[in-house]
């Protein structure tokens, strides 16, 4: 069904042309649909998304890696099992699931920079993570080389809101 140029393709989910939106409508958009109820659908612009994670290895993550994940992170996992592609003109290469420890034990993110979880790399020196010290758990980007907890900038606050940043 067609709505002003959208799309609803299931019951409270509306598919948006997010490549016609301003950075500012992308991120009003997504944060009215939160309101309401609706999830939010993320997209590429190239590139694809794996299939959804088991939920029994996503509901497990938590325990497994130490730290409670932020709801819609999880709820993207289950919809999407990692990925690769462009969001505009950025790169980003989300990790499985059944990836993240690994990535995070690889990199000595512990050791280096406490307190962060890696769940994405730009492909390109760069990782982005939760931060975990913070209990709004913002998103960070940091550096592969020199990784060190004082070089991690917060960019996102949510996955949405790093979907609204990138596509900037």
């Amino acid at each position: 069904m067609k709505f002003g140029g959208s799309s609803i393709d299931a019951p409270n989910k509306i598919v948006l042309p997010r490549e016609s939106l301003s950075i500012t409508g992308y991120a009003m958009v997504d944060q009215l649909l939160k309101d309401r109820g609706i999830a939010v659908r993320y997209s590429l612009t190239e590139g694809q998304f794996n299939a959804p994670a088991e939920s029994a290895v996503v509901d497990g993550l938590s325990a497994g890696l130490g730290a409670a994940l932020p709801k819609d992170y999880t709820d993207f996992l289950k919809e999407h099992n990692g990925g690769e592609g462009f969001i505009r003109d950025s790169y980003i290469i989300f990790f499985k699931a059944e990836e993240l420890a690994d990535f995070n034990r690889e990199y000595e993110v512990e050791k280096y920079a406490p307190d962060i979880l890696l769940f994405a790399s730009n492909g390109g020196g760069e990782g982005y993570g939760f931060d975990t010290e913070d209990p709004a758990m913002p998103i960070v980007r940091i550096p592969f080389i020199g990784m060190n907890r004082q070089s991690a900038e917060t960019i996102a606050r949510e996955l949405s809101d790093l979907f609204s940043r990138l596509a900037d």
